[in-house]
């Protein structure tokens, strides 16, 4: 009986975080008036706002991740789903995930820029030890896959660049003067990073999700650079390789854990 009341409340739990991921997007968004979300923190966050910004439309990725995140939360309330061992490991850091999600967009908005890194920072975090979680245990059926593992890595793949971006723009915004005759070094030692924990990622998880979601990143990073401001060439083309190799990586790690 205590068992099956600590399943219903994380069920409860979750979808209270769903809940208020989405009242805090809308908010911090502008839904209900305000600014739009690349104007706030006087366009720091805008593609504008680093060497590492992906270019706006990168973003509509946001639209398939909600859509994976609340299809996760009603699949995992249902009572099959309800004493599920892989639910019962990721229940908790998920509701977790959802919260810093919507927190990050009314930080955005209400807070400071500093404050935005310290959130989607966290949220990686949290996302990383989904992952892994979810990599220690196989998907049970298709939906499982799906809504967890596809879901969730989606949401690991895009915040990984995301935080990137976030960071860029912070340091962007404190760094000397001097500092920006050296952004194209920093921006490709960056992403030769992003290369590094993509691989990583993909090879222990046998998942492409993660890998997809942060190439899509890239490949607007790359158009951010190319047509936008600033731009950097040399920015572009190690954003363009990175995504290549990211997707090759994801195949091969998907192809592994089918043969193994």
């Amino acid at each position: 009986m205590e068992s099956r009341t600590h399943d219903i409340a994380r069920q409860a739990v979750v979808i209270a975080a769903a809940s208020f991921m989405l009242i805090a997007a809308a908010f911090g968004a502008g839904a209900f008036g305000g600014e739009s979300v690349d104007e706030l923190q006087d366009g720091a966050l805008s593609a504008q706002g680093s060497y590492l910004a992906p270019a706006g439309p990168a973003f509509s990725i946001w639209s398939l991740i909600y859509l994976g995140l609340l299809a996760h939360t009603v699949w995992q309330a249902l009572p099959a789903q309800r004493a599920d061992a892989r639910q019962r490991a990721v229940g908790g850091w998920i509701a977790a995930s959802l919260v810093l999600n919507g927190l990050w967009l009314v930080t955005a908005r209400y807070l400071t820029l500093w404050l935005t890194v310290v959130v989607i920072s966290l949220l990686l975090a949290v996302l990383a030890r989904i992952v892994v979680l979810l990599g220690r245990m196989p998907a049970k059926n298709l939906v499982d896959r799906i809504v967890t593992d596809g879901a969730n890595g989606l949401h690991f793949g895009w915040v990984t660049i995301a935080t990137v971006a976030n960071a860029a723009a912070w340091l962007t915004r404190i760094a000397p003067a001097s500092w920006a005759d050296q952004a194209d070094v920093w921006a490709v030692a960056v992403l030769v990073v992003v290369l590094v924990i993509g691989v990583s990622t993909a090879w222990f998880t046998g998942r492409i999700a993660p890998a997809l979601a942060t190439a899509w990143g890239l490949g607007w990073l790359a158009v951010g650079r190319i047509s936008g401001e600033p731009q950097s060439t040399p920015t572009a083309v190690a954003a363009v390789v990175v995504a290549v190799l990211l997707v090759i990586a994801g195949i091969v790690a998907v192809l592994r854990r089918r043969r193994g």
